[in-house]
Order: C-alpha cells, then structure tokens, then sequence
C-alpha cells in the first residue's frame, strides 16, 4: 500500500464519507513513531502506551485547526512532546517526589521491564538520559534518536533553533560526564 502524503490524508480526514478511513491511515503511518517518542520520555509502556492514543485522540478533535505551516508529522510530534512533558509534570507534583526520587524509580523500571530491551550500554544511555531536565532530554530525543533537524525541532518545541542547539550542546556533556562517572 503507497503512503499518502499529508495533502491526501488531510483530504480523506476533512471529507465527512472518508474521515474515520483517513485517520486510520494517519494512526497507521505515525503511531509507531510518536509512541517511540513518548516513550522516551515517560520510559514506562502503560505511560507511553496511553499518551499515544491521547496525542491521536487530540488531533481528531483539533484536525480542523491544523493550518498546514508545518507537515502533519511535527504536528503531532508538537502534540506528543506536550502531552509528554505535561505527563511528567503532574506526575511529579502528585506523587511530589523530588527531581532525585524521580529520577531514581525510573532507573529502576528500565532495568526490572522486560519492555526495555537493549545491551547494558543502552540501558546506561537511557539512565543517563534520566539525569537531564524533561525539556532538555526531549531536544536529545529529538536530535540524537529521531535524527530531526534543528528546524524541524524548533517547529515542534516552539523554542529558537539557537536555544535547541545549546540545549543538545549541553545535554550531551552531561550525558558524557554522567556515563564517564558510572
């Protein structure tokens, strides 16, 4: 089956006979992907798992005010990162656990989740990413796994691609200190 383009899919989407079919092919080509980012994020499936159908779930409902500035990607991206540092947020106020309790209770699902699979470097990528600020650990998702340009990103994050080439810059001596100290 040939993917659409956005032009297609936003046709089928906005066309009350093909709408349900429409999204179905926008869930098809980018739920993997936008699950993949959410889940770098929240690391626990459930989390990821509920956000992603969230992020679809807004976009339905918001279809009609997608004004096409952007490809319907970093659109979604847009809505997943939200969803995903707002998860994070009121997790952390609800549970009011501290930036280090946090932080630690993550670690500890990356290693027990028969979810999180990789070789003992990734898992120590991963824990390391876990040391970053959310917003700052998103820009490293971002560049460094989705391989998305500094412009692409600016699109989703809404920041300068000037700030998101600092924060990556930043991020990633971190990330190099904190796996040099392990």
């Amino acid at each position: 089956m040939a993917v659409l383009s956005d032009k297609e899919l936003l046709s089928l989407i906005k066309n009350p006979t093909s709408r349900e079919q429409g999204f179905r092919e926008l869930i098809e080509l980018y739920q993997r992907k936008v699950y993949a980012l959410i889940r770098k994020m929240v690391i626990i499936h459930e989390d990821a798992d509920d956000l992603t159908q969230i992020t679809f779930i807004k976009a339905f409902k918001n279809i009609e005010r997608f004004q096409g500035n952007s490809s319907l990607f970093t659109w979604l991206y847009r809505i997943a990162t939200n969803e995903s540092l707002n998860f994070l947020a009121k997790k952390k106020k609800r549970f009011f656990l501290n930036i280090n309790d946090h932080e630690e209770l993550m670690k500890g699902h990356i290693d027990s989740s028969p979810l999180v699979d990789g070789e003992v470097i990734e898992k120590k990528l991963q824990k390391a990413l876990l040391t970053l600020p959310d917003k700052q650990r998103l820009v490293f998702n971002l560049k460094y796994f989705e391989d998305l340009s500094y412009e692409e990103m600016s699109k989703i994050t809404d920041t300068s691609v000037g700030s998101l080439k600092a924060s990556y810059h930043h991020a990633v001596k971190k990330i190099e200190n904190e796996l040099r100290s392990e």
